[in-house]
């Protein structure tokens, strides 16, 4: 409909001379404004030098459509239109008929995109920051392949470097503690019961006289294993596992070294060698080998990236942690020194997580050890409670996780009050146990019927927007929008009467209303219940 409106407004358009405009259209908050609106009107104010009443004024006089039964002229010049309910019945039957596809499109043109997020070092068990970066790059992944893009998922893993070389340490130091030697965790070492895991998993096998090559391998694959397990368990999958110690093997970091040096894009400093980074923005240049001869960690994940890029990808979109926001310059400057195209590259930053129980912030810290992970998570609130809190705010904003809300079996629980719309309407839908078939939705009168006849709708738009614009917690506001249209529905009208085509027409509406509600969860990796 907002297709038919763009089509009628732009003919309206021309026949005053008017061409090459972007109209946009709108869906009212407040019903009693129309069905749909429009600004173009104060768009135009400028270009045809009138008041933008009079204006839409104009545009209105030239308007002709059958589908269209008012039109309202509101407030500096808003274009409101009534139309037909026409399309939201066919809508309906759409539904019923696309079942699980509903809400899908093409709009992506099969556009490759390579999303890499959570890539946390295996030096310990993940913890809540990275479940929100899991939540966001698997929902984003669901919901662009849901509308037409070619998605790759990609976790990155750093086997290599400095925090390796602290994890074989930390390890070695809780190994020799079983062994009943008096060692002790330096500065740098990690402290938690994961590291301890370890040390156990070693002790346990070769008992006090483990070789000391073993260490680094047997912590990084034991905490792989740990991190693949848990995210499972999130319903988190990956398509691809890249490891830097294959970037080594491979020769691509000492290629990309190689490189920039060739192309005059590095110079020596304090016997460190710098990339000259503040040519391109960065506050400041940065050391690519150190003093001591060893590479920083920009250096290979420059060469991950152009890794990355020569796989022939149409963009490329990192989720990296709140600490991470000084570094997106850097690698975009490595980038363009190698030739290739930086705006490619979109590095979306994850603000941090506040953990609520009890009305109280949990402090958190994975040096120390003190830290919530994943797991624990899980199996305090479950997996669907946390796919959506972490789905329900936008990723540049801090996120408060209140444990006692997720758990809570009232409507104030924004995942128990949607999982809920679902369930009522399977036990309705039980309980009718007929077939159904199209009809012509005569008996579908009333504003609540409208409403959610109208909130199935924009299903597709929703979907279409949230992959165009990144963003999940669109489609998690939705569903809980789409959630509340039904409950005041149900609450205003009987679904199952005596009279079989009043009946028919809700039970088509409601479980159009099902469908769409679990398509949405979906996307956001959230399970609709059938009964609770």
């Amino acid at each position: 409909m907002k297709e038919k409106l763009k089509k009628v407004i732009n003919d309206a358009l021309i026949k005053l001379d008017v061409s090459d405009v972007d109209i946009i259209i709108e869906v009212p908050k407040d019903s009693n404004n129309g069905d749909f609106s429009s600004n173009i009107a104060m768009q135009l104010a400028r270009v045809l030098k009138k008041n933008p009443v009079s204006i839409a004024g104009m545009i209105k006089d030239n308007i002709n459509s059958d589908d269209i039964t008012k039109i309202d002229i509101a407030g500096p010049g808003f274009l409101n239109f009534f139309v037909k309910k026409d399309y939201l019945f066919d809508n309906i039957n759409k539904v019923l008929e696309l079942g699980d596809n509903y809400g899908s499109s093409n709009i992506g043109e099969g556009k490759k995109i390579n999303l890499e997020y959570v890539s946390a070092n295996p030096t310990g068990f993940l913890h809540i920051g990275h479940a929100r970066g899991a939540a966001y790059g698997d929902s984003l992944a669901n919901i662009m392949r849901f509308a037409g893009f070619d998605v790759t998922r990609e976790y990155y893993i750093n086997d290599a470097g400095n925090q390796i070389n602290n994890l074989e340490k930390s390890i070695i130091v809780r190994y020799h503690n079983l062994c009943g030697l008096d060692d002790e965790l330096g500065e740098n070492s990690y402290h938690g019961t994961d590291i301890i895991e370890v040390a156990r998993d070693i002790y346990n096998e070769y008992g006090g006289s483990a070789p000391e090559d073993i260490f680094r391998k047997k912590g990084v694959d034991f905490l792989l294993r740990k991190i693949k397990s848990d995210l499972k368990d999130f319903r988190v999958d990956f398509d691809i596992w890249s490891s830097e110690t294959d970037l080594y093997k491979n020769g691509e970091v000492d290629y990309v070294l190689n490189k920039l040096k060739e192309t005059g894009n590095t110079y020596e400093a304090d016997n460190a060698l710098f990339l000259k980074t503040t040519l391109y923005g960065d506050e400041k240049d940065r050391v690519l080998v150190k003093s001591d001869n060893n590479n920083t960690y920009l250096l290979p994940d420059i060469s991950y990236h152009l890794n990355k890029y020569k796989r022939g990808y149409d963009k490329l979109i990192d989720v990296f942690g709140a600490d991470h926001h000084g570094y997106i310059n850097r690698l975009k400057a490595a980038l363009t020194m190698l030739g290739e195209d930086a705006d490619k590259l979109e590095i979306k930053i994850l603000q941090m997580v506040r953990l609520l129980k009890g009305g109280e912030e949990i402090k958190l810290s994975k040096r120390t050890g003190k830290t919530l992970t994943l797991a624990d998570l899980l199996s305090e609130v479950g997996v669907d409670a946390a796919r959506y809190f972490f789905s329900s705010r936008s990723l540049d904003t801090q996120l408060d996780f209140d444990m006692d809300l997720a758990t809570s079996k009232t409507n104030e629980n924004p995942v128990y009050y949607v999982s809920y719309a679902h369930a009522r309407i399977c036990s309705i839908l039980n309980e009718y146990n007929k077939e159904t078939t199209n009809t012509d939705y005569k008996t579908l009168d009333s504003v609540y019927a409208y409403n959610l006849a109208t909130k199935i709708y924009e299903f597709s738009e929703v979907v279409s927007v949230s992959a165009l614009k990144e963003q999940p917690h669109i489609v998690t506001n939705y569903v809980y929008e789409l959630a509340q249209c039904f409950h005041t529905f149900y609450a205003h009208e009987k679904v199952l009467t005596d009279d079989t085509n009043y009946t028919l027409d809700r039970i088509n509406l409601i479980k159009a209303c099902k469908i769409t509600i679990k398509n949405a969860l979906s996307l956001i990796g959230v399970n609709a219940p059938d009964k609770m």
